[in-house]
This record gives C-alpha cells, structure tokens and sequence, in this order.
C-alpha cells in the first residue's frame, strides 16, 4: 500500500512513518505547507493520513489561535480541492483530531457519539473533522482519530514531564480530580495502522480504555521513575504560563474508545502504570 502521510516529522509522524515502512507500505512524507505540492505527491497513493496541525500545548495567544484552526482548515481545504483534480486520487483519508472535540468535564464520560463541546478546542475540533469529512465527496473513505493525551519519551506533554520528575520537582496539577484521557503512542500508531487496514469510518477515540485523574497519573509517573511528586502546580500558576490553553492540564475529560474496541482493536497498553513504565523504562 502507497500511503502519503502529512505531517510525518512530527512526533505521531515519525513513529507511524516507521511503523508503516516496517511492514512493507510505500511511505511518503509530504508537508502542509504547500498543499498543492503535497497534493501532487499523494497522485495514485492508496491512502492519505492526515496529522499535520500547528502545536496545542502552548500558551493560545490570538495569533497562535489562529494558526491553530487554519492549519486544520484552511490548508487541509486547499489540500483536497487539489486532489479533486488528480486523475486518481487516494480511496483512503485519516485524519487526526482531539479529544478536545468533546469540551471539558469533571465528571461526564465521553464517546465517539457524544456531542462537541463549545469551547475553542470543541469548535476547532469540528471545524477540523469539517474538513477533513469534504473527503468523502471526492469518493474516499473517511476515518478520524481523536487522540488524547499520547505518551512517548520523545514528544508530547511527558517528554516535558519525564525531567522535572525525575528531578523530584513532578507533583500534582490543581485539583488533581480533572481526568487525563491518556495513550500510550505505540496504540496511537496501532490505531492509525488498523483503520488504515480495514473499512472504518467516522470518529474513533485513540484514547486508552482506562482513563486516570490527574492524582493517579501523578502518583503511577512518580513510581515509574522512582522519585516521589510531593510539588503540588497551582491551576493559577498553570493558567499564567499557558493561558487559556492551559485549560488541557487542569480541566480534562475523561474519554473512552467505545467504537475503538468494538472495531477489533486490542490496546497493548490498557493501563497507565504499564504505559509510564514502558515511556520511562
């Protein structure tokens, strides 16, 4: 299978890049930045995957915002308007989006079926799937991945976290009740590997079936790396940093991979010690 992957030398692209060429596909790399050149590149591919976007995890200013909605929007629009013009476009679009989809709650529990939430994420997440579903008129089959909070020693938010607990600086996020919807990024990229293969489509969370508190997975992180987390984060200290981007530490979800598991899927890391100790081992 040709499969052109947006957004490969990311920290999801590279781990499925790899994935994708150790078992035989003939991957390619192609970026956003120039739709229609990433656009000639998928001519006669069998599958796109979609996982460009600009960085969530940093303090939202307007212009960060902005960047954040039109590098879901914008560029993948422009991206599929010029593939409406190839004599064979791909027969296959994955595209990532967000457990943001679903705005925050302490204690509602959330699936693929659940509505979308009103806040900035929950908009930008819908203006996202929006897009990326315009797919399906060009004859392609549509499958989105809305990730949680995927962990890996090399990227994402425990790249961040791993140094300051194992210097003993880790500790618990405000309350420390708001739910993190977390995943080990090894089932991320299992997950794009498996709606690739089969006849997916619609949303799927990449979310792992057990999801944790913020308290929980403070204390499983700590005993991962075998250093205690007595530092308590104020929320007040995390909103001066990140903004109302912060609202992705101290509020969170708690997120489950109903249409996931029920597709066939079999999580290699359904717990959070075992994900933490695999990430910090």
């Amino acid at each position: 299978m040709r499969v052109v992957v947006l957004g490969a030398s990311g920290f999801i692209g590279r781990r499925l890049t790899a994935a994708l060429a150790a078992r035989g596909d003939d991957v390619v790399g192609a970026s956003l930045r120039d739709p229609l050149a990433a656009a000639r590149t998928a001519d006669r591919a069998d599958a796109v995957v979609n996982l460009a976007g600009a960085p969530v995890a940093r303090r939202w200013s307007e212009r960060q915002k902005e960047a954040i909605v039109r590098s879901r929007t914008e560029l993948p629009r422009r991206f599929l308007d010029a593939l409406a013009a190839l004599p064979q476009p791909p027969r296959t679009y994955v595209s990532a989006s967000a457990v943001g989809y679903y705005g925050t709650s302490l204690t509602a529990t959330f699936t693929e079926s659940s509505p979308p939430g009103d806040d900035f994420l929950g908009r930008s997440c819908v203006a996202w799937e929006t897009e990326a579903r315009r797919a399906e008129a060009l004859g392609m089959r549509v499958a989105l991945v809305r990730t949680g909070l995927a962990l890996g020693a090399e990227g994402g938010a425990l790249a961040r976290l791993l140094p300051l607990f194992r210097a003993r600086l880790g500790g618990v996020v405000a309350s420390g009740a708001q739910w993190y919807s977390w995943v080990h990024v090894d089932d991320v990229v299992g997950i794009y590997l498996h709606l690739l293969d089969g006849d997916a489509r619609g949303p799927y969370n990449a979310t792992a079936p057990n999801p944790v508190t913020n308290r929980e997975f403070t204390r499983a992180l700590a005993a991962a790396v075998r250093r205690p987390a007595f530092l308590p984060v104020p929320a007040l200290a995390v909103r001066a940093i990140l903004g109302e981007g912060a609202t992705i530490v101290v509020d969170g979800q708690r997120v489950v991979p109903e249409r996931t598991l029920a597709s066939g899927y079999a999580f290699r890391y359904p717990e959070v010690g075992a994900a933490l100790r695999a990430v910090a081992g």
